[in-house]
C-alpha cells in the first residue's frame, strides 16, 4: 500500500465472480414466488416475469461491464456518474446509497436471516428476530473489517455452498419428487394478468437479482480489472438467470399453484415459504430444516457481500471531499476502509429496527433503478467523449441493449410510482433531500483527500 488512503489490488477473476453471484443470491429466489404469485394470478406469467428481470439485469450488468474497465476505481456508480454528469448527481446516488440502499439491503437481508432462523432457532435469548437481526449486523460487519484477501476468499466459499444448496433443490425436485408434474404449471392458467400487475411482480423479482451492480465498488481492489470485471459480470448474471429461472419451475413443478399463492409472503407472514413446501416434496419434515439453513445461509453470505461492496461508496466520496473524511481511513493493518464499514453498521440496525423485510426491499429497488439507468445512459456519453479510450469489452449489442435496459427501466419507476406511491416517493424525497445538504457539506464540512493514480 503506497500511503494510507489506496487500497491494493488483490483479488482475482473467482473472488471477483464469487462477490457477483454472492451478493445476488440472497432471499429473494426463497420468498418472491408467493408476491408474484398474488400479483399475477398464475404460474406462466410468473416464470415470464423472472425471466425478464434476468435479462434486464443482464442487459445491466454488460453495460456496467464497458464503464468498469474505463473507470477501475473504488466506487462503482458513484465515480461512472461523477465522471459522466458531475458531483450533484454522483452526491445524490452516495447520499441515497449511504441512507437506503446500502443499509436497506442489508437490513433486509439481516431480517430475512432472522425469519428463517426463527423456527429452528430459540431467538428469544438474543432478542428476538430484531435482535438476532442486529447481531448479524455488527458481527459480519466486523468481519469486514479484516484484509480483503481473507474476505474475498471467504465469500467465495459461501457462494459456493449457497450455489451447491440451490443446486441441491433442484435436482431433488426434477429428480425424486413423486408427485410433480408440469401440468401444475399449465392447470394455473395463463392469462396476462395486466401490464400494472406485472411491473409489480417485476419489481418482486429484481429483488432476487438485484447486486449485479456492486461488484464494480470494489473495482480499486481488483486485479487485472479490464479482465475481470466484464467476465465476472456476464457470466455470474447469466449463470444466476438460469439457476433462478430453473428452481422456479421446481416451484411450480413439484405443487399446485395455490400452494405457492398462500406460501409465505407479506399476505401470509406466518406461512411456510414456497421452497420450503418444495423441500418437503423430496425430503419429507426434513427437508423444512434443511431449507431454514440454507436460506439462513444464503441470505447471510449476500449480507456478507453486501457489506463489503456497499461500504467503498462512502469511502470513494469522501476522497474526493463529498463526504466526511472519516470515511476515507482505512485500518493500517487490514487496508479495510473500517469507518464506513461501521457507520454502514449503525445505520443498517437503525433500519432493521424499523421496517418490514417487504418495505426495505422496496425502497431499495425503487431508488437503486433511478441510478442503474443514469449509470446505463453514461455509456453514451462515454462513446462520445472517450472515444479513443482502451475498451477491451465493449457492450454487447451497444447501442440496442443499452437502449432496452433504458427503456424497461424507466417504465419499471413509472409503475413502481403508481402501484407504490408511498414508497416510492419516501424514496425521492429522501434522494433530493441530499441537494441542499450537498452543498452545505461541501463548503464548510469536508475536504478533499490526496487520491493516489488508479493503476492495474
Amino acid at each position: 500500500m503506497t500511503n494510507n488512503n489506496e487500497m491494493t489490488r488483490t483479488l482475482g477473476f473467482i473472488p471477483v465472480l464469487s462477490l457477483v453471484v454472492g451478493t445476488i443470491l440472497g432471499t429473494g429466489v426463497f420468498l418472491k414466488a408467493a408476491i408474484m404469485s398474488q400479483y399475477l394470478g398464475n404460474s406462466t406469467w410468473v416464470l415470464i416475469a423472472y425471466v425478464v428481470a434476468g435479462l434486464l439485469s443482464l442487459a445491466g450488468a454488460l453495460t456496467y461491464a464497458e464503464i468498469g474497465i474505463l473507470f477501475p476505481r473504488a466506487g462503482g456508480e458513484y465515480v461512472y456518474l461523477k465522471e459522466a454528469f458531475g458531483e450533484m448527481p454522483a452526491y445524490l446516488y452516495g447520499w441515497q446509497r449511504f441512507w437506503i440502499s446500502a443499509p436497506g439491503t442489508i437490513a433486509a437481508y439481516a431480517a430475512g436471516t432472522a425469519t428463517f432462523a426463527a423456527p429452528i432457532m430459540n431467538l428469544e435469548m438474543m432478542g428476538g428476530q430484531k435482535g438476532f437481526a442486529i447481531i448479524l449486523i455488527v458481527f459480519f460487519s466486523a468481519l469486514n473489517c479484516m484484509n480483503m484477501k481473507f474476505n474475498g476468499r471467504l465469500n467465495s466459499i459461501m457462494t459456493f455452498l449457497k450455489v451447491v444448496m440451490l443446486v441441491f433443490i433442484i435436482g431433488g425436485v426434477l429428480f425424486f419428487t413423486k408427485n410433480g408434474s408440469s401440468q401444475n404449471i399449465s392447470a394455473a392458467g395463463s392469462a396476462f394478468p395486466g401490464f400494472s400487475a406485472f411491473g409489480a411482480a417485476l419489481l418482486a423479482a429484481l429483488w432476487a437479482y438485484d447486486g449485479w451492480n456492486n461488484m464494480p465498488m470494489v473495482a480499486g481492489e481488483i486485479k487485472n480489472p479490464s479482465r475481470n470485471i466484464p467476465w465476472a459480470l456476464g457470466v455470474g448474471v447469466f449463470a444466476l438467470l438460469g439457476l433462478y429461472g430453473l428452481i422456479h419451475y421446481c416451484y411450480f413443478y413439484a405443487l399446485p399453484f395455490n400452494e405457492i399463492l398462500t406460501a409465505n409472503s407479506k399476505v401470509n407472514p406466518t406461512a411456510l415459504p414456497a421452497a420450503a413446501k418444495v423441500s418437503e416434496t423430496f425430503m419429507g419434515s426434513s427437508g423444512i430444516l434443511f431449507l431454514g439453513i440454507a436460506m439462513m445461509f444464503s441470505a447471510i453470505g449476500a449480507m456478507y457481500s453486501s457489506i463489503l461492496t456497499n461500504a467503498r461508496v462512502p469511502y470513494a466520496m469522501a476522497k474526493d471531499g463529498l463526504f466526511l473524511t472519516s470515511l476515507a481511513k482505512l485500518h493500517p493493518k487490514t487496508e479495510a476502509p473500517y469507518v464506513s464499514i461501521l457507520v454502514q453498521a449503525v445505520i443498517s440496525v437503525v433500519l432493521a429496527l424499523s421496517g418490514s423485510f417487504d418495505q426495505l426491499t422496496d425502497y431499495v429497488v425503487f431508488a437503486s433503478w433511478i441510478f442503474y439507468a443514469l449509470v446505463t445512459a453514461s455509456v453514451f456519453k462515454f462513446r462520445k467523449t472517450l472515444p479513443d479510450a482502451p475498451r477491451p469489452y465493449k457492450t454487447w449489442g451497444y447501442p440496442v441493449v443499452p437502449v432496452v435496459f433504458l427503456v424497461l427501466a424507466v417504465l419499471l419507476l413509472i409503475n413502481t410510482l403508481w402501484t407504490s406511491p408511498q414508497e416510492s416517493m419516501w424514496g425521492l424525497v429522501i434522494i433530493m433531500i441530499g441537494a441542499p445538504v450537498y452543498y452545505i457539506q461541501k463548503k464548510f464540512f469536508t475536504t478533499p483527500v490526496a487520491r493516489q493514480p488508479a493503476t492495474e
